[in-house]
Order: structure tokens, then sequence, then C-alpha cells
């Protein structure tokens, strides 16, 4: 039963990807490298659900601390200054609501992930 959890979220990322993919969302160089790191953090998340070993733990864990470190990084300070968004938009209220939304829906890829690596 845990299993079919696990592939409606991998399939609800990928659709979210896709879509965000359709729209014009990876125009940029830098939205190119936060693809390459979903890309690879789903390696890792289909690693984990089908239990086949990819890489060796290691490689993971590296991997895992570049992903969060990553996806911090490219939400709080990269992408605000590369898109151009309307000004109420970039509130700090709306910038830490968005935040505590990209952790909730991002915390089962960050805790497979832990449970991959480690």
């Amino acid at each position: 039963m845990i299993q079919i959890f696990w592939y409606i979220y991998a399939a609800f990322l990928a659709t979210s990807t896709i879509g965000f993919f359709i729209h014009g969302g990876y125009r940029s160089a830098i939205f190119l490298i936060d693809l390459a790191f979903t890309v690879i953090a789903w390696v890792g998340l289909f690693g984990f659900v089908t239990h086949y070993q990819i890489f060796t733990p290691f490689v993971w864990q590296v991997i895992f601390a570049a992903v969060i470190l990553w996806d911090l990084l490219f939400f709080f300070f990269i992408k605000s200054h590369v898109t151009a968004e309307e000004p109420e938009a970039g509130t700090l209220s709306m910038t830490i609501i968005s935040g505590v939304l990209m952790l909730v829906f991002l915390s089962p890829l960050y805790y497979a992930l832990f449970q991959y690596a480690f």
C-alpha cells in the first residue's frame, strides 16, 4: 500500500515539472540547472521506491546534501534574482508561506533520499 503512495507522489512531481516545462518555465540556464538537480533527486526516489541500488550510499549522501542546499539557495535567493515578479509577490510573508509550502511538498522526496542514502 505504501508503494502506491510513492508512485502517486512521483507522478505528482513529474506532472508538476512537465506543466512548468510546457508553460516555459525552463527558459533560463539557472532553471535548467534546477531541472538537473530535480532529475537526479528523482533517480534517488526511483531507487528508494524500487529498492534498487543505483550508486553507493556515499554518493547519495552527497547528492542528498547537495539537493537540499540547492533547493534552499535556489528558492530563497537565486530564483528571486532571475524572475521578474510583481512587487507584492516578493514580500516577506509570501516568501515564508511559499517556502513552507515548498518544504511540505518536497519533504517526502527529502525523506526518501535520506532513507536511500543512509
